[in-house]
């Protein structure tokens, strides 16, 4: 059954200092490694206004990418996902796009992303 678009609930209180994993829906699917191809649906939130940034689900698309290629949060929190999962990562900003005045406009961003893994390779 496809999962639908997730909402992701304002978190508010302290951004975490590190990487916090939290699984919504464990699958049973083929496990997630490091270095792996993964083809996910995602969306991704600011922790402090819970504003939406970016979101697959509105392309309509599922996206394939390296996880290699990846901000740190997502090449630490998605390996040991199983397809058909869906897990929410809350990323402190040094591994995400780095401190604030890094160049991105997400620089020194706190972020949530809800990630539904759909396929590896």
């Amino acid at each position: 059954m496809p999962l639908s678009k997730p909402v992701i609930e304002y978190p508010g209180g302290e951004a975490p200092s590190d990487l916090k994993i939290e699984d919504i829906v464990v699958g049973e699917g083929a496990e997630a490694k490091a270095g792996d191809t993964v083809e996910v649906h995602y969306v991704g939130v600011e922790f402090h206004n819970g504003e939406e940034f970016d979101a697959s689900w509105n392309r309509g698309e599922s996206i394939e990418f390296p996880l290699r290629g990846l901000i740190q949060g997502w090449q630490e929190g998605i390996p040991g996902m199983k397809v058909g999962g869906r897990r929410q990562l809350t990323i402190p900003p040094e591994k995400a796009y780095g401190p604030a005045g890094g160049g991105h406009r997400l620089s020194g961003k706190t972020l949530v992303f809800v990630i539904d893994l759909l396929g590896v390779k």
